[in-house]
Order: structure tokens, then C-alpha cells, then sequence
């Protein structure tokens, strides 16, 4: 397998078939965590690789596949592209793990559901997220239609192209599938070829990558002479990185001392690299990578590190515990039951905020039509300009108001 080279978001209402649909693609479930498997929900970001394969002889779309073998003639297939599924959480209380998700897509998937009327609130939500972070190459799954007949499948349709009327979404191609059955799995891999392009990365600057997962891989009870280091698992933004290379982290890691608090970057060695389903001597943007380190595994066990900033060293943003951001408020509320009007931010309201795979709260410390300043819970790694994810306390959850940029 090569290594991965463009990420792929499946987004949607919780239980309308995101996880199925990346198993159907790839062969890997993306719900690993206990809760997870015991809910049948996706609580955390989900990875899987795949390589979508061609056949030199079949017509479009039916050469497409995941195989090695084409299913149709026999022929020996051909790798078109390897890219990486990020499978965020559908579930209302989990929207600031898909909004850290969101930051590392390249296009996303948005799957809808036939058996249900569209929209449902998270697809909302979801749309309204792609919408406000800037993800143009969009591809809408109309799953499950095994489940509903035929008549039922087109007034659903009918009612998706009402839905993404005005939205980044509008003139995206529909592409009705059951990741159940597995069917239309070779149309659905043609449009997301030709619909979500591969990025175009930044290779002459310096190692950047946005860590979206950190591990502790070492099993209870091991001597100490086989631990390995913590893993990160993130995306590389631009630049290469090498076994060996040196690895800042920041914020880094908290000390306290003498009543007071600062956050001390990391300084690490990469040990490994894992891209694809194998090991690699180097590693390129776009796609999802798994970096073995030399740092304690209780420095990144459970997701500790996660929202954090790796790079060489000297050369990451600045690490920010408040910032000044310029305002692009929605008129309402998306995702909740009834949908409020947003009335202007106010002094000393607390907001959840996403940076890049960073989620924190942060306090308006002052406030203008357009603009606010916050102070930090917990301190971000970005630049000026950095887009903001907004979320404001509406009832019992955060709901996504609006996004900001961080100005200088």
C-alpha cells in the first residue's frame, strides 16, 4: 500500500451508516473503544486507510474497487489512490471531537440516511460545520436504501436537494448506496476520485503535524526493557519527517510550580513511522500517520497530547492562552431541537473554541459587534489567521454559533 495522501471525512447524523460505510471501503471498523462496540456509536475519531484499485479492462464505474482481483473479468487491478477515512462521531455531545476532526479533512462524505427524514439535527450540524471550516469538496451519501422502496428513495433525494439548497454542499453529487449490502460501493469510490482531489502540499518548509490522537501502545505488567516510546497520530501539514529527526511538541506539558503555571514544550526524537499499513523511511503530507517517539507512553496515553502541534523545533507557532479573533456569527442555532436566534457574544461568557484539533473553553474577556478577546483554560500552538470553531452553551450542550480568525 502507498502511503496515504489525501484525508477523506465521513460526517453525518449519528447511526446513519458512517462507520459501516468506511468497513465497506475498507475493510477496517473504526469503533474499537468498548463504549463504542457496547453503544454502536463512534465516541472517538476513527482512522482507516485504504487503496482504491482500478481494472485496466472494465468501463467506468464498475473498474473501481478495494480489490486486488477485479470482480468482473478476473483482471489484475491497479492502485488509483490510497487515502486515509476519518470517521468523526455523529452524536450531538460529541460535536467538538468532530469539529478537531474536521480540521485534518481534505473532502468529506456526508451520509444521510434513506430510512429517515432529511435533515436529521447532527446533519445538520455537521453540513454547518463543513460549511464554516472550508470544506468545498464534498461528496452526500444517500445510504441504507435497501431499507425503503423505490418512491421513497426519490422523495428522500428530493429532499437532500432541498437541504444543501445554498450551502457549500449545493451541486455536490448524490450517490445512493447500501454499505450494508455493498452496493454502488464502485460508483461512490469514481465520485470521490474524481470530486476530492489530492492537495496540493507545501514540501519546502519544515516539518508540521496536528496531532489528532496520542497513544500509550505498551500492554500492563511488560519489563521495563521492551516499553516503547508514546505514539502521536495526526495528519503532516507540510515539510517531511524522517526516523530520527528531531520533534517539538507544543503547548507541551504542564508545570506547576510555586502557585504558578506555565506549559514547557516537548523536545522528542521520532523513532518510527507508520503510513499506509506499513513502516516508512519517510513521510510525506496529506493522509494519516502514527509517529513512534521517545517520550514516556504516560506523556501520551489517552489521547493526552491531542490538539497539540509537532514540527522541528524552533519553527512552530506560538503558543497562545489569549487571543484577539475577528467574528462571522451564524443567524441561528443549527442541531438543536428549536433553533434560536445568536445574539451577539458578551463579556465573560465562556465559549468552546476549536483550533485546528485543539478544543479548549475560553472566557470573552471583551467584546464588540465583530470582534472578541478570550483568555484560554488551555493554551493552543497557532498562527494568526488560524480559523476558530465557535460553540456557545445552548440548554444542557455547545452548539456551533459561528467561527473567528485569530488576528495578530
Amino acid at each position: 500500500m502507498s502511503q496515504p495522501c489525501v484525508n477523506i471525512g465521513m460526517v453525518g447524523h449519528v447511526d446513519h451508516g458512517k462507520t459501516t460505510l468506511v468497513s465497506a471501503l475498507s475493510g477496517i471498523w473504526t469503533d474499537t473503544h468498548s463504549e463504542e462496540m457496547k453503544r454502536g456509536i463512534s465516541i472517538r475519531l476513527g482512522y482507516a486507510d485504504t487503496t482504491f484499485m482500478k481494472c485496466p479492462d472494465c468501463p467506468e464505474p464498475q473498474c473501481y474497487s478495494v480489490a486486488k482481483k477485479c470482480e468482473h473479468c478476473g483482471a489484475k487491478t491497479e492502485e488509483a489512490r490510497t487515502i486515509s477515512f476519518v470517521d468523526a462521531p455523529g452524536h450531538e455531545t460529541l460535536m467538538a471531537t468532530m469539529l478537531s476532526g474536521a480540521a485534518i479533512m481534505d473532502g468529506a462524505v456526508l451520509v444521510i440516511a434513506a430510512n429517515e427524514k432529511c435533515p436529521q439535527p447532527q446533519t445538520k450540524e455537521h453540513l454547518m460545520a463543513l460549511n464554516i471550516i472550508g470544506i468545498k469538496n464534498i461528496v452526500i451519501v444517500q445510504n441504507k436504501i435497501d431499507l425503503v422502496k423505490k418512491e421513497q428513495i426519490i422523495e428522500h433525494y428530493k429532499q437532500i436537494k432541498e437541504f444543501v439548497k445554498g450551502t457549500v454542499a449545493e451541486g455536490a453529487p448524490i450517490v445512493p448506496v447500501s454499505a450494508q449490502q455493498n452496493i454502488n460501493i464502485d460508483v461512490l469510490i469514481e465520485v470521490m476520485e474524481k470530486v476530492i482531489p489530492t492537495p496540493v502540499h507545501k514540501l519546502d518548509k519544515p516539518a508540521r503535524m496536528l496531532i489528532a490522537r496520542s497513544f500509550d501502545i505498551n500492554k500492563p505488567g511488560l519489563s521495563v526493557d521492551k516499553i516503547t516510546g508514546g505514539v502521536i497520530g495526526g495528519t503532516l501539514t507540510e515539510g517531511y519527517m524522517h526516523p530520527g529527526d528531531e520533534l517539538e511538541i507544543c503547548p507541551g506539558r504542564k508545570v506547576e510550580s510555586e502557585n504558578t503555571t506555565k506549559w514547557v514544550p516537548i523536545i522528542t526524537k521520532i523513532s518510527k513511522i507508520i503510513a499506509g499499513k506499513g513502516e516508512v523511511e519517510e513521510a510525506t503530507p496529506g493522509g494519516l500517520l502514527a509517529v513512534g517517539t521517545t517520550l514516556d507512553p504516560t506523556l501520551t496515553k489517552s489521547d493526552t497530547l491531542t490538539g497539540q502541534v509537532a514540527g522541528k523545533p524552533g519553527t512552530l507557532p506560538p503558543t497562545r492562552d489569549l487571543f484577539t479573533m475577528d467574528l462571522h456569527l451564524l443567524e441561528r442555532v443549527v442541531g438543536a431541537t428549536d433553533e434560536l436566534e445568536i445574539g451577539e457574544i458578551k463579556t465573560s461568557e465562556p465559549l468552546m473554541l476549536n483550533v485546528g484539533t485543539a478544543t479548549t473553553v475560553g472566557i470573552v474577556t471583551s467584546a464588540r459587534a465583530d470582534v472578541a478577546e478570550v483568555k484560554l483554560k488551555r493554551p493552543i500552538c497557532a498562527q494568526s489567521g488560524s480559523m476558530v470553531a465557535i460553540s456557545r452553551r445552548v440548554g444542557s450542550r455547545w452548539r456551533l454559533i459561528g467561527v473567528g480568525v485569530i488576528k495578530d
